[in-house]
């Protein structure tokens, strides 16, 4: 998906497949703007009104991104972004030579793309030729018509999809990799992505209300997120194991893209909102926050259980140890080795943190308190953990009376919600009143440092 931090972005590169869908046939990978060009030259013509030609830029510009953006063949199980066939996309023939006109102008408007007001994604801009064939979408040919009688490209396209249409310019160009986050996401993960999947699944049940209703969409994969998964995954023949690996991925985004129309022109479109990120994108030295300390805290534990990664502080700053650790990390789990926490680490670290915790005997830690279970602890919730939780935080309230008593129930009321929020407050943790990881290391270092162990 051609995003940066969700946001779409022009890609670099795209993969073209030249024939239909299912037609074997060869993928070649071109620069994006040498893409544009080829189109254009293949479907408009050098002589038309500039004004005629630059809305036809637009609409060819968006509708490849809107592919992209969308993953649409990708979530079918492709491995290119759009096919060079008419019946099916846009017109591209290989090794074909440009015409100057068209060149100049995609080189000064390449990175823009429509959308429409509200939504983020590029506008499945649907077109053709307006003579041999027409649609409900831009004509071309109509297009030279509008632009005679005086019409801007912006005034050419509004009269084609909508007067709720703006053009985005300036947008950056990056590289792009495919959505899926690398690492399967389960029950206990916190990521960016998980937030993604809380956002589609519940879009889905609009049309399919069997399956389970999320009630927060925070990034956090907790048993209502993990059922939810399930649901969809019996709905739709996939091995019901609420883990969301490569091809629930892809079949997820693939039915959001169905249900919310978002190749078509009676797109609903996507808002910000909908894929603004909990986490920060990415984290690297002189990085400093919350955000950091979890990744240190995953790293402190992982590292105990392997050698090969160094011990790092948790003050919350990206330091060089903390890069080093990292790149131990990296090194050690088969990744790219760079330091850097994106997507893929921190889904890798949480995983791997995951696995060591749950692969642990029970009474491991003995009389100290147990690790951070791995996943967010909130209001609503009841298992063994918020009983342990419960003790550690009534032990806590017998040496500081600022902390409230409550009292082990395995049930996360209202009394346990202010405990943890007096707790987070006189301890100088964000009062969010949930327990990551971060909220659980300090009260669990606390109960060990007063029961002296």
């Amino acid at each position: 998906m051609p995003t940066t931090g969700n946001v779409p972005v022009i890609p670099e590169y795209i993969t073209v497949h030249l024939g239909k869908p299912d037609q074997p046939a060869q993928n070649i990978q071109v620069p994006f703007t040498d893409y544009i060009k080829n189109v254009a030259s293949s479907e408009i013509y050098p002589t038309w009104p500039e004004e005629a030609i630059r809305a036809n830029l637009y609409a060819q510009i968006t509708y490849v991104l809107n592919r992209i953006y969308t993953e649409w063949y990708r979530s079918k199980g492709y491995n290119f972004d759009i096919t060079n066939s008419t019946q099916y996309d846009q017109a591209f023939v290989a090794g074909r030579e440009v015409f100057d006109n068209i060149s100049l102008i995609v080189d000064d408007i390449f990175n823009s793309y429509v959308v429409k007001q509200g939504s983020i994604e590029p506008y499945f801009t649907a077109f053709c030729n307006g003579t041999t064939s027409t649609c409900d979408g831009l004509s071309q040919w109509g297009t030279v018509d509008l632009a005679k009688k005086g019409y801007t490209p912006y005034k050419i396209l509004q009269n084609y999809y909508g007067n709720d249409i703006n053009i985005k310019t300036d947008v950056r160009v990056q590289n792009i990799l495919q959505s899926y986050p690398g690492t399967p996401l389960k029950l206990g993960m916190s990521s960016n992505e998980v937030k993604i999947l809380q956002v589609q699944l519940n879009r889905i049940r609009r049309n399919y209300p069997s399956i389970t209703k999320i009630a927060q969409t925070d990034g956090n994969f907790g048993e209502d997120t993990e059922k939810a998964v399930k649901d969809f995954q019996k709905i739709f023949n996939l091995t019901p194991d609420g883990i969301v690996g490569k091809s629930t991925w892809y079949k997820i985004k693939g039915i959001y893209n169905g249900v919310k129309r978002l190749s078509e022109l009676t797109s609903e479109g996507v808002k910000l909102e909908e894929v603004r990120g909990v986490y920060p994108t990415q984290l690297k030295e002189g990085a400093t926050g919350d955000a950091v300390r979890e990744i240190q805290y995953y790293l402190d534990i992982i590292g105990y259980f392997n050698p090969t990664i160094p011990f790092v502080k948790m003050d919350g700053v990206f330091g060089p140890e903390t890069t080093d650790s990292v790149k131990a990390f990296q090194k050690s789990y088969g990744l790219s080795v760079d330091g850097i926490v994106g997507k893929e680490t921190r889904n890798k670290m949480s995983s791997i943190y995951l696995d060591i915790v749950r692969s642990l005997p029970a009474g491991y830690e003995g009389e100290k308190a147990e690790y951070y279970p791995g996943f967010v602890l909130k209001q609503g919730m009841r298992d063994d953990n918020i009983k342990d939780l419960q003790r550690y935080l009534i032990f806590i309230a017998e040496n500081d009376p600022r902390i409230p008593k409550t009292s082990v129930t395995g049930y996360f009321g209202n009394v346990t919600k202010q405990a943890v929020l007096a707790f987070q407050k006189y301890y100088g943790l964000d009062t969010t009143g949930q327990v990551g990881p971060i909220t659980w290391n300090k009260i669990g270092d606390t109960y060990n440092e007063l029961k002296g162990l």
